[in-house]
């Protein structure tokens, strides 16, 4: 007969078998997730800082909510580098679920669209949605490629657009490899700028699956598992219900001020609301409004893709205009201004986007605005230039005077309530009027008073 002890130690024994069975048959255990509501953000139009900002608010919101997941629905035409690798990081480190979904139909992942969407956990799209075209805009914006330099063995060496549509393939590669979709048929969306129908999406295997709307994709995702910093997490999305995550009044304030056009008119703005202040101290409100614009262009530029040395050229195209108008140069100041002014305005942002460029009728507007400026205030120069001096010894000549004294040609003479010496022909009479010819120094050369006066004193 045996002991208590020896059954207990059999029952022990028979309970770890158990649930070593129950561990290999149904394997790593899953995290269930049960939340009421997902978090639903869009992103609409090209991406750039307002865009990824909003995104990245969107994942802390998503903690602190304690959301099941995230599904980002995107209809964006590409945007820049900088900003579609922050949302792509910020998708790559997330610790729940992203779902990412082309929408609504006629919708595009097009460009920086193509690596988010790839870079999410569970792809989907639309019908009559696209994806693609994910080549650099510098390398597949019509113009050719120029031919790599030969090095010393004869072999052509890479160039500097070489490098860039390679970075962009290995990019684009690994993210497709990262979530176990077809690694050649991402890169042809950098080397071919191919463009792919949600059903070929799906059919070469870069999608999960298709939807008609938010409803069916967590209907058609609900039972999935996925696997989330070594964590098995199996979706229950069948009964949950989405939340729109809606931008604040920061987000769209940065989005209207990240505009490239928006902050170069607050450039304008800025800068010239300074300069008529400082040329017309007290007025305030042009100084207040200039510093206000001033400071909401510093800060949509220093978010953009800016060339520093476009911004000194309109810089010093503004100086040089400005000085025209202090210092008449008769033009010469003022067309150097303004032609530094144009050539600063095509290379401030530096980005061949179409969505972050500085519209040419905007810059041809402002240049003509400036140009009409500057005209105005030739003009005036060269009334003032023409006109004749009202005060100093160059105003003297065309005065008439009244003689106090005079003999052999010269005496003095009453003229502009100041009494000169005075220099002219032999007769002349005292108390006589005479015109003033000219002055040399402090002598004034006159002659007899002629019947039409040319200028009273």
């Amino acid at each position: 007969m045996r002991s208590n002890r020896d059954k207990g130690s059999s029952a022990a024994r028979r309970c770890w078998r158990a649930f070593l069975l129950l561990w290999l048959i149904v394997g790593t255990p899953s995290a269930e997730l049960r939340a009421e509501e997902g978090l639903l953000v869009d992103i609409k139009g090209p991406i750039g800082p307002a865009v990824e900002s909003f995104v990245l608010r969107a994942f802390e919101e998503a903690k602190v909510r304690q959301a099941p997941f995230i599904l980002l629905r995107v209809d964006t035409p590409g945007g820049l580098v900088s900003s579609t690798r922050g949302i792509v990081s910020a998708i790559l480190e997330s610790d729940r679920p992203v779902i990412g979904y082309v929408a609504p139909s006629g919708a595009r992942a097009a460009s920086a669209g193509a690596y988010i969407l790839l870079a999410t956990h569970i792809a989907v799209m639309a019908p009559v949605t696209t994806i693609g075209s994910a080549t650099p805009v510098s390398l597949g914006g019509g113009f050719p490629s120029p031919e790599g330099k030969d090095d010393e063995d004869g072999d052509t060496a890479p160039t500097m657009e070489d490098k860039v549509l390679n970075d962009a393939k290995a990019y684009m590669r690994s993210l497709a490899a990262t979530r176990g979709r077809s690694v050649e048929a991402a890169e042809r969306f950098v080397s071919e700028a191919a463009n792919l129908t949600a059903d070929e999406a799906l059919e070469q295997g870069l999608i999960d699956l298709q939807a008609n709307s938010v409803r069916s994709l967590l209907n058609q995702i609900d039972g999935r598992t996925l696997s989330i910093d070594g964590q098995t997490i199996r979706l229950e999305t069948a009964e949950v219900d989405v939340r729109s995550f809606e931008p604040t009044w920061r987000d769209r304030l940065l989005a209207v001020i990240s505009n490239p056009n928006i902050a170069y008119l607050l450039l304008m703005v800025g800068i010239y609301g300074l300069v008529i202040e400082g040329s017309n101290p007290g007025l305030i409100i042009p100084g207040v409004l200039g510093a206000a614009a001033l400071f909401l262009a510093l800060y949509a530029l220093q978010v953009l893709p800016v060339n520093y040395a476009g911004l000194a050229l309109i810089a010093l195209g503004i100086a040089l205009m400005v000085t025209e108008a202090l210092v008449p140069a008769f033009g010469a100041l003022g067309i150097g201004g303004i032609a530094c002014f144009v050539l600063g305005s095509i290379m401030l942002i530096d980005t061949d986007i179409p969505e972050f460029e500085l519209s040419p009728v905007l810059i041809g507007t402002v240049a003509l605005i400036n140009g009409g400026l500057f005209l105005i205030v030739l003009s005036f120069a060269a009334r003032a230039w023409r006109k004749a001096p009202v005060s100093g010894i160059e105003a003297m000549t065309g005065l008439t005077g009244k003689v106090v004294q005079w003999r052999d040609g010269r005496g003095r003479v009453l003229a502009h309530g100041e009494i000169w010496s005075a220099v002219g022909p032999e007769m002349i009479k005292p108390d006589s009027t005479v015109d003033i010819e000219r002055v040399d120094g402090l002598t004034l050369y006159v002659r007899p008073r002629e019947s039409v006066p040319v200028r009273e004193t």
